[in-house]
């Protein structure tokens, strides 16, 4: 199974460089619309994963037609999230949600849960940055047995990682060190080094808040080089959290400490580093 994805990321970072998709040629295989649109979909995941909101936009964008014209509307309702998405992470949070909203209602009417999920996780993200923890766990607690019921993958990872984030900013340390850790194992699972990235920024902001900052400290460190080695650095909209944990650890530790154990953390192996 790990195999299988890195395959598939690798054909991803190819298929990227390639240029822009074509449409299909009238006439030609009814099977063509949906393998474009599929591609789509794929390329704008690696664009966002790069920073490039302008590419991932118009390749939802593209996606969304598609869908559309074909009466797809589950992924219609995926694809209105991914521009949900890119809006957020280009901070306009008012038409992110109205994306995502969209996105939703269109799901709930097909009865897709796997879209619906998707559009209430864009809805938490904003809420969240918006500093309205309650809504976070309202949009998202739900969806923790439902993701473990069908395998949930990353979105599980995901799910555990914002309620956790959540708890953080809310000042509840142990119920953030506790689904962080319960993130850690689902990413640990999946194989997905970004995602297990993501769960060791959480938990080192868990271990700020509870005073074990010199633990957190490397485990940034240790999240920076694992995002590192798949050539996927977080890009500058998504260090939010990454930047608010190291300022207020740097002001705990003093700039010389933190970047020690910041340094230290990126040479250690990440299945030892807790």
């Amino acid at each position: 199974m790990k195999r299988r994805r890195a395959r598939g990321r690798g054909r991803c970072r190819v298929a990227l460089e390639r240029g822009p998709l074509r449409r299909p040629a009238p006439g030609s295989s009814a099977l063509a619309q949906p393998r474009l649109l599929k591609a789509t979909n794929t390329l704008a995941e690696v664009a966002e994963i790069r920073g490039d909101y302008p590419r991932a936009a118009r390749l939802h964008g593209e996606g969304l037609r598609m869908a559309e014209e074909l009466s797809l509307w589950g992924e219609a309702s995926l694809r209105l999230s991914g521009l949900g998405r890119i809006t957020f992470l280009t901070g306009d949070l008012a038409a992110a949600d109205e994306f995502h909203g969209r996105a939703m209602w269109m799901a709930s009417g097909q009865s897709n849960k796997v879209a619906e999920h998707f559009a209430e996780v864009g809805l938490a993200l904003s809420a969240r940055r918006r500093g309205r923890f309650e809504l976070v766990g309202s949009h998202l607690a739900k969806w923790v047995d439902w993701l473990r019921g069908v395998d949930g993958e990353p979105g599980l990872a995901l799910v555990l990682a914002e309620l956790g984030f959540a708890a953080e900013q809310r000042g509840d340390a142990g119920s953030a060190l506790r689904l962080h850790l319960d993130g850690l194992t689902s990413a640990r699972e999946i194989g997905d080094p970004r995602a297990v990235a993501l769960a060791f920024e959480g938990l080192a902001g868990a271990l700020s808040l509870a005073g074990d900052t010199a633990h957190a400290a490397r485990l940034l460190g240790t999240a920076t080089a694992l995002r590192e080695s798949v050539g996927a650095p977080l890009p500058p909209a998504e260090r939010g959290d990454v930047d608010r944990i190291t300022a207020a650890l740097r002001e705990v530790l003093g700039d010389e400490a933190f970047t020690a154990e910041l340094e230290r953390g990126t040479r250690m192996d990440p299945k030892n580093a807790l």
